[in-house]
């Protein structure tokens, strides 16, 4: 039986629509007109078209955040994936941890992509839950009116490399460099920013599972089920992925299976600042990967 761990009003949350300029030089967004509710951004999440994947100013509805999560645990290098049951686009993918951009928060992608790993990722140990921090900020605990953090230790977050061309957000270019794409199927501007996760030496049999906020009866709803963890490793190899699955319980990798498997459009390919899927196969996913692999 899933916990729940936080009900919250989805009315509070706003969001504000875009103007993207891009060009092979870099990419530009700023807020365009009113701020939207859930619904309303729901509703302006409907296809376009550009004619030049490498320079056009289009109207998009509004930014979202991903993080590509890097987990170093007993000697191999995982990304971290959440699966998600899209009720918009009627279809369970694996994705990276992502969530929808807030108006306050526009020009501060970066926050609202830490708040998602806290949310969504959570981190087990037998002496409790893990809080985490980015540098000198501390990531919230969203859940610690239902759940009991440890409060002697933490895990970081880090970023890694980022995107060769750069992103700005009016005149303000962002530093951590995130890679962008515009998703034509949903009208939508995405940053996908690359972190490590380190967690604390002392970490021993540490389970890990995705909260996922859903709709019920008029509030979103943020439940735990341990049934279905939904967080999943993908092992690396000399920093590429390989053809493997697993959830993490107790400290023991799980092999999970891949039949029928699809993963979000942030793994389809993208043309210069363009990604026109709406999702990808696994067994596509691996393949292309495998070839890049082998080139």
């Amino acid at each position: 039986m899933p916990r729940v761990l936080i009900r919250k009003n989805p009315t509070a949350f706003k969001t504000l629509p875009l103007l993207v300029e891009a060009s092979p030089e870099g990419l530009r967004y700023q807020s365009l007109g009113r701020p939207l509710n859930f619904s309303e951004m729901l509703e302006r999440r409907r296809p376009v078209a550009v004619e030049d994947p490498n320079r056009f100013n289009i109207e998009l509805a509004n930014l979202g955040v991903s993080v590509r999560l890097t987990l170093r645990w007993q000697g191999q290098e995982y990304w971290i994936l959440v699966r998600q049951q899209r009720q918009d686009r009627g279809d369970v993918v694996l994705k990276l941890i992502s969530g929808y951009v807030p108006a306050h928060e526009l020009s501060l992608p970066l926050l609202t992509a830490i708040q998602e790993v806290a949310e969504e990722c959570l981190m087990e140990t037998p002496e409790g839950w893990l809080a985490g921090r980015f540098g000198d900020t501390w990531l919230p605990a969203p859940y610690q009116g239902s759940l009991r953090y440890r409060e002697a230790v933490h895990f970081n977050l880090a970023s890694l490399s980022g995107s060769a061309r750069p992103v700005q957000c009016g005149q303000m270019t962002l530093m951590e460099r995130p890679r962008a794409y515009v998703h034509l199927p949903t009208a939508s501007l995405q940053l996908v920013y690359d972190m490590r996760l380190e967690l604390p030496k002392e970490t021993r049999e540490l389970s890990l599972f995705h909260v996922d906020e859903r709709l019920d009866d008029g509030k979103l709803v943020a439940a735990l089920s341990r049934s279905r963890p939904d967080l999943y490793l993908v092992p690396l190899l000399q920093g590429r992925p390989t053809a493997a699955l697993f959830t993490l319980r107790k400290g023991q990798p799980v092999a999970a299976s891949t039949r029928g498997l699809w993963l979000s459009e942030s793994f389809a390919s993208q043309d210069e600042w363009v990604v026109r899927e709406e999702r990808i196969s696994w067994r596509d996913w691996i393949k292309t990967n495998a070839l890049a692999a082998s080139g």
